[in-house]
């Protein structure tokens, strides 16, 4: 029998207090460095420091700066005074039956995103936010329905780690054994919004996760989603290095402009041309494509013949989406056997073609589904300067 959906819910104030105080969450090794010294550390000391403040915070999960027992008790005051080490709130958390939980997470101005963790066997991936809402307007996606309200920080994108770490109880204890066990072991940037309309938090999110000192997940653990914001795409080889998945979807420019309608600006053909270069830059095996499988759409053996032409040259592999329906959708997802169908020509073209198995649609945590649902992302960008200060 299937465990039932729980869900938890905190009473928060609709606005987090403004401390004054510089977060140490999400600034880089340079950035900390620089603030380090600007609140008064020596600069002799300021690369031990940096990395002593680093180990505490991200490897040992540590929020306050009295337990930083090899800092000297007046190093420790001045942190305390000129910095703090704050995260995102968890509003409400929910439990699907699959165990997938997703949590409603409150950034600063009250603004809400949502954090999905997905348990799986051998591993664990949470899936990340980069902005409140979305700007793409992608006709399948439940996303795509509420506008963007701003881009996160790179805080708030490390502070969904972090929350969904403290939430699981993953951080190592002193004097424990080693335990080399990852709860989170993979990062996927497919929450809410378009990572690449928010490239440098993104970036510096990410260089935060992948320091070997602290959060230690492997580029290889992380992958970016785009919808193919082609300027940014060899940058993201570059200055990230991480995975790449294409939110692609259709065969056809007539259809992708619908589904996705950043393909008017940068179509088919532009989109495959900046990817042909990503695996060597980013010196990644291959490219994911995904594919959201809506019956009657996208879905037919023309489509799938069509999708291997296409893709050619690109070491790539196909991940089909089951639609995932949502309240007032304007599509209905491919039978099973027509998505079977459709994944047999791609394998049997030379690619691998797995089929996603969704998970915590019960929780409307599934691809596609994430929607804050909260009054702020309906409000007009002046009432939310407004009411934030």
């Amino acid at each position: 029998m299937n465990a039932p959906i729980t869900q938890d819910v905190l009473t928060l104030p609709r606005k987090l207090p403004d401390s004054g105080r510089t977060n140490i969450i999400g600034l880089t090794r340079d950035q900390l460095w620089d603030a380090l010294i600007a609140a008064g550390t020596p600069e002799k000391q300021a690369k031990m420091r940096v990395g002593q403040v680093w180990q505490w915070v991200y490897h040992w999960g540590v929020r306050d700066f009295a337990q930083m027992s090899n800092l000297a008790k007046d190093y420790r005051a001045l942190l305390a005074e000129k910095f703090e080490i704050a995260l995102p709130e968890i509003v409400t958390r929910q439990v699907s039956a699959d165990g997938t939980r997703k949590y409603l997470v409150r950034i600063a101005g009250g603004h809400e995103v949502e954090t999905v963790y997905i348990p799986e066997e051998g591993r664990g991936t949470l899936c990340v936010s980069s902005q409140v809402g979305c700007t793409l307007t992608c006709s399948f996606c439940h996303t795509g329905t509420q506008k963007l309200v701003r881009n996160l920080t790179a805080g708030e994108i490390v502070g969904q780690l972090m929350l969904a770490r403290d939430d699981l109880g993953e951080w190592p204890l002193p004097g424990a054994p080693k335990d080399e066990t990852r709860l989170v072991s993979n990062i996927v940037l497919m929450g809410m919004g378009e990572p690449l309309y928010n490239f440098d938090a993104v970036r510096d999110a990410m260089r935060v996760c992948m320091d070997n000192e602290g959060l230690s997940l492997s580029r290889r653990r992380i992958t970016l989603s785009t919808s193919g914001v082609v300027p940014e795409i060899a940058r993201t080889a570059e200055e990230i290095g991480c995975q790449l998945a294409v939110s692609f979807h259709a065969t056809t420019d007539e259809v992708r402009n619908v589904l996705v309608p950043i393909n008017r600006r940068w179509n088919i053909a532009t989109l495959l041309d900046a990817l042909r270069d990503y695996p060597r830059l980013s010196n990644s095996e291959r490219i994911t494509f995904e594919y959201v499988m809506l019956a009657g759409v996208n879905d037919s053996d023309e489509d799938a013949h069509r999708l291997v032409d296409l893709i050619r040259g690109i070491p790539a592999k196909i991940n089909l989406i089951p639609f995932n329906e949502w309240p007032g959708a304007p599509y209905k997802r491919s039978s099973n056997n027509r998505i079977h169908a459709f994944a047999d020509i791609i394998y049997k073209a030379g690619y691998a073609s797995p089929i996603r198995t969704p998970r915590g649609e019960d929780i409307m945590a599934a691809c596609g589904q994430l929607k804050s649902a909260t009054e702020r992302g309906r409000k007009s960008r002046a009432e939310i300067a407004a009411e934030a200060g």
